[in-house]
């Protein structure tokens, strides 16, 4: 029998908790269908919050011919911003990285939504978040 445990910073061999969700695109809300377009990544030991998005429009034109492309791009645009801090994130800029993420990962029921919470171990968070893009969205 395998045990479970969490691994805290320090204990994974140099590698560290995180956690992630897809961030997608659902055209027609009614519908359910959607399309990935974003990963969030947050690793609580290195205090890293981030957001990689990539739109492929021919998939999304393919569920809606009449979706906002621009207003896709510009909420996937925003959530980058709430990721990086600072003055571009707006009301979010003075909350920590767990609190953006967790903000960024709650349900909501627009165009561009958050997909469930997976965890995994990294000692890269960047690298990871740039894997996760590869492997679940291009």
């Amino acid at each position: 029998m395998t045990g479970r445990h969490i691994t805290r910073a320090g204990q994974g061999g140099g590698r560290d908790v995180y956690e992630y969700a897809l961030l997608r695109v659902v055209p027609r809300v009614e519908r359910g269908e959607c399309v990935n377009a974003g990963v969030l990544l947050y690793c609580r030991a290195r205090g890293y919050v981030g957001a990689l998005t990539h739109l492929d429009e021919t998939r999304l034109r393919a569920l809606d011919p009449k979706a906002d492309v621009p207003g896709v791009r510009a909420a996937l645009l925003a959530v980058e911003r709430v990721c990086a801090g600072g003055a571009a994130a707006g009301q979010a800029a003075g909350d920590d990285a767990g609190r953006r993420f967790r903000w960024l990962v709650a349900p909501r029921s627009t165009i561009v939504q958050p997909g469930p919470v997976h965890t995994g171990l990294t000692a890269d968070p960047e690298a990871e978040s740039r894997r996760l893009l590869e492997l679940l969205v291009r």
